[in-house]
């Protein structure tokens, strides 16, 4: 007789996977599933100030099983980001998460996610790949369009998230994959690789972002760390730059500012995303490697590193 007979086959594969993880309790079955079944209700109201939020978060902080904590990502804040976080990918890096024709298995990325939770990067059939409408943008009373931008990326998310919201997903190829990072990249938005200790404690999703509508975008310029850098700055040429100030219309981290009748950058508010290089007519922003800001997840480096 299979285990979890009575759940639709992509919500039990969720939980067979969730039985080989050594350290997932059945707080973190219940969370995960609570998540993927209800992810519009969690996040809308994640995203407010609502008391439910409030309550939820001080509850699963009471009844989260303690984890041993690496000493390294210890300085990176605590609650809710250290569970639940993102990595800032430039278009290309984003690209490559979605066109992978290998399944993957890099289970502590530390030095790229500076999380102590949740920071495997594992995508078994990465060829699935889902679009679902953005949690985020639907909870906003006059939301950045088009809504089906958020990617979910190899099994058993894909499945579960067919299952669970049929109406507001769809199966895609690689190609159109990358055909909405482009799109989004075009209106200035940011690419994140989603982390969560709920989904299996890895990578399950890429989020095209923008300062209005995204949650963590939000919670990062308040002060809460829910994002890592790319790894990345901007880095601006002064005797190029006319100090047009278009970059800056577009930086959803408010990292781009006008100094002396040219742009300047502010290295601690800059996540790397590079979304301010394309719209520069004058091609005076580049990005440059910052190793204060931690690793790259370049998905290809990471897969010719290991072999």
């Amino acid at each position: 007789m299979k285990k979890y007979p009575l759940m639709k086959p992509g919500t039990r594969a969720f939980f067979q996977e969730a039985d080989q993880l050594p350290n997932y309790s059945l707080f973190d079955r219940i969370h995960g599933y609570v998540y993927g079944r209800w992810t519009y209700h969690y996040i809308g109201i994640g995203i407010g100030e609502h008391w439910i939020a409030k309550l939820f978060h001080k509850i699963t902080a009471f009844l989260r099983p303690a984890k041993t904590q690496p000493a390294a990502s210890q300085t990176n804040g605590g609650g809710m980001a250290n569970t639940y976080h993102g990595k800032v990918v430039p278009l290309e890096a984003a690209k490559q998460l979605v066109t992978v024709n290998e399944e993957i298995a890099i289970p502590d990325l530390e030095q790229i996610i500076p999380y102590p939770h949740a920071r495997s990067l594992i995508l078994k059939n990465p060829d699935q790949i889902a679009v679902i409408d953005c949690p985020c943008r639907s909870a906003r009373a006059e939301p950045c369009l088009p809504l089906d931008v958020c990617l979910i990326v190899g099994e058993p998310f894909v499945s579960f998230v067919l299952e669970q919201h049929p109406r507001r997903s769809r199966r895609i190829t690689g190609e159109e994959a990358v055909a909405i990072l482009e799109a989004e990249d075009e209106r200035g938005h940011v690419h994140h690789a989603f982390f969560k200790d709920a989904m299996l404690e890895r990578f399950y999703a890429i989020c095209n972002c923008c300062e209005c509508c995204c949650g963590a975008i939000q919670a990062q310029r308040s002060g809460t760390p829910m994002l890592a850098s790319s790894g990345y700055i901007a880095t601006i040429d002064d005797e190029i730059c006319i100090g047009c100030e278009t970059c800056a219309s577009y930086c959803q981290f408010g990292a781009l500012g006008l100094a002396d009748y040219a742009m300047s950058v502010d290295v601690e508010m800059c996540m790397g995303c590079g979304v301010c290089v394309p719209k520069c007519d004058q091609d005076a922003i580049v990005l440059v490697r910052e190793r204060s800001k931690g690793e790259p997840l370049e998905l290809f480096s990471l897969i010719h590193g290991a072999s």
